[in-house]
């Protein structure tokens, strides 16, 4: 499928927020630190040196993927979700190779990224495109996550 990964707008913060909710609602709930980035993404990544991209296709977005910084040269890859009616293209890899590009033009040192062995599609995509497993801190930012996985640039 043809998709054109286009940076944000805000008038897409709606479909970030929507694309993320439906996907969180299929496999988890929505945790406190998950509505604070939803509802207020440009307060909360945008303004605080982070990214959002989204995957367009001609009959709107698809998908799309965060980039909030953790410090300089660490951004944690997130709110990655892809739309059901688009599964299956692949645009969750096009979006992931676009954010290992975006990173390494922007000379950034690594990504990280937390998610749910349940999960095990995704992270099997992850591993493929060279993310390892490294420990969970005590209390990861989500309830849900029980696997970290980094990229080194």
């Amino acid at each position: 499928m043809k998709i054109t990964i286009i940076p944000f707008e805000s008038k897409y913060a709606k479909d970030f927020a929507t694309l993320n909710v439906e996907w969180l609602e299929k496999f988890f709930s929505i945790e406190p630190h998950d509505a604070l980035l939803l509802e207020q993404c440009e307060e909360t990544i945008i303004n605080k040196g982070g990214y959002i991209f989204f995957a367009k296709t001609p009959n709107g977005i698809a998908g799309t993927f965060s980039l909030i910084k953790i410090e300089d040269g660490v951004y944690e890859l997130g709110k990655m979700a892809v739309s059901p009616k688009y599964q299956g293209y692949k645009i969750g890899q096009q979006l992931l190779q676009y954010c290992i590009q975006f990173s390494k033009d922007q000379e950034w040192k690594k990504l990280i990224l937390y998610s749910n062995r349940v999960l095990e599609s995704a992270i099997y995509i992850y591993k493929k495109y060279g993310f390892i497993e490294i420990p969970l801190e005590d209390t990861p930012p989500y309830k849900r996550s029980n696997i970290k996985m980094e990229l080194t640039l």
